[in-house]
């Protein structure tokens, strides 16, 4: 298909933009468009940015946490006793 049947292509701005792994990214965006201070890297993820010498920092993120990592938090080892012995008490007909 030729322009003639898609119409004419937008103004573009072609902006580069640099992570902190030394990727160049070269998105572009209608002129019109404001462009964003950053953009996540295609091929590593982190966040880059328009400067070359100072890429922005990684956003720092918390590792995963189980269900029962959060348990272990809100409970000491001996308040799990307790909890274990009531509910085995109350399996076995006790209380």
């Amino acid at each position: 298909m030729g322009e003639t049947e898609r119409g004419e292509l937008a103004a573009r701005t072609v902006v580069s933009f640099w992570c902190g792994n030394g990727h160049h990214i070269r998105p572009s965006f209608s002129s019109e468009a404001a462009i964003p201070e950053t953009w996540d890297c295609p091929k590593c993820g982190l966040p880059a940015g328009p400067d070359q010498e100072n890429p922005p920092a990684a956003a720092s993120t918390a590792p995963y946490k189980t269900h029962l990592a959060y348990v272990r938090e809100r409970r000491s080892d001996a308040d799990g006793e307790i909890l274990l012995n009531e509910a085995l008490a109350k399996l076995r007909g006790e209380i």
